[in-house]
């Protein structure tokens, strides 16, 4: 081998051994700028999935506030008494998206930007609702104005029916007292078996018949009509004389039961109209004080008293 040859082989190899060494080099870094580009693509996604959870736990908490703000719009209009059956559906749907939102795994963009969006129309929506209840409680205000003035107003006509009817039944009163009839020059007599009348004091062979006459005094306030006119004879021990087969009976007086001794219908026509009883026992009389009531109806028109000695 000459030296010339030997020279060439030992350049070639030098030459191919610098040539390998560039190649090795060029590998190096480029496994080294991959790695750094993998590296960083690596953070970046880690600081994209920290961000994306951050929003996503800032729109759940967004959807949680409006959820509780809703609530108290829907006890603000029921209080008001507006229809809230639709809000009532708006609300589970917002629960719905909320519990959606809590178990979701999917940390996409896009994902966090529809609730995002759901976010600012739920807003809008309580701001809708502000509005609304405003209005209620305008409406209420206004209503109880007028409530209140109604109640006034009623208790003030209450007052003067009241007063008219109390002024209406004291009158209705007075007419009623000033109508009723009054007996006047009441007398009674004792009637023998001969027909012989006697007045005030008697004996007890002189009474056969007992006879009340009297005469109904004028009244202009009383109305032409139908009247019962009822005899009462009471004994010294203040019994009623009483037969049926005389037509004797009992009628009612505030409520109770009273015997009376006789009784006639009249039809009194205001011309002082004279009256008469004639009562035939048909037994002795004891001796005593004995009353004589006279009543129109339930009350009494006269009274009067007679001896039996």
């Amino acid at each position: 081998m000459t030296t010339e040859s030997s020279g060439n082989k030992s350049e070639e190899f030098r030459n191919t051994t610098k040539n390998t060494n560039k190649k090795a080099i060029i590998i190096a870094f480029i496994i080294i700028i991959a790695a750094v580009v993998g590296i960083k693509f690596y953070l970046d996604e880690a600081n994209r999935n920290d961000e994306l959870q951050t929003e996503l736990e800032t729109t759940y908490g967004e959807l949680d506030s409006i959820s509780k703000q809703l609530d108290e719009k829907i006890a603000d209009i029921e209080k008001l008494g507006g229809d809230v059956t639709e809000l009532q559906l708006i609300r589970k749907t917002l629960e719905d998206e909320k519990e959606e939102l809590r178990k979701s795994n999917n940390w996409a963009a896009n994902q966090i930007k529809k609730y995002q969006d759901k976010v600012g129309g739920y807003e809008e929506l309580l701001t809708i609702q502000d509005e609304k209840i405003k209005k209620l409680e305008e409406v209420n205000k206004k209503l109880l104005s007028e409530n209140t003035t109604l109640k006034t107003e009623k208790n003030i006509l209450n007052d003067s029916i009241y007063e008219l009817k109390s002024r209406r039944e004291e009158l209705v009163s007075k007419v009623a007292k000033a109508s009723r009839l009054k007996a006047e020059n009441i007398k009674v007599l004792a009637v023998n078996s001969r027909g012989k009348e006697r007045e005030d004091e008697f004996k007890p062979r002189h009474i056969d018949k007992i006879k009340v006459t009297f005469n109904l005094a004028e009244n202009n306030v009383a109305q032409p009509e139908g009247k019962n006119i009822i005899l009462r004879v009471l004994n010294p021990k203040g019994k009623e004389l009483f037969d049926v087969t005389t037509g004797s009976g009992s009628f009612m007086r505030d409520g109770k039961e009273m015997f009376y001794t006789a009784k006639q219908e009249i039809l009194f026509d205001n011309t002082q109209q004279q009256l008469s009883f004639v009562y035939n026992r048909g037994e002795e009389y004891e001796e005593g004080v004995y009353e004589v009531e006279l009543y129109a109806d339930d009350y009494v028109i006269g009274k009067s008293k007679f001896v039996v000695k």
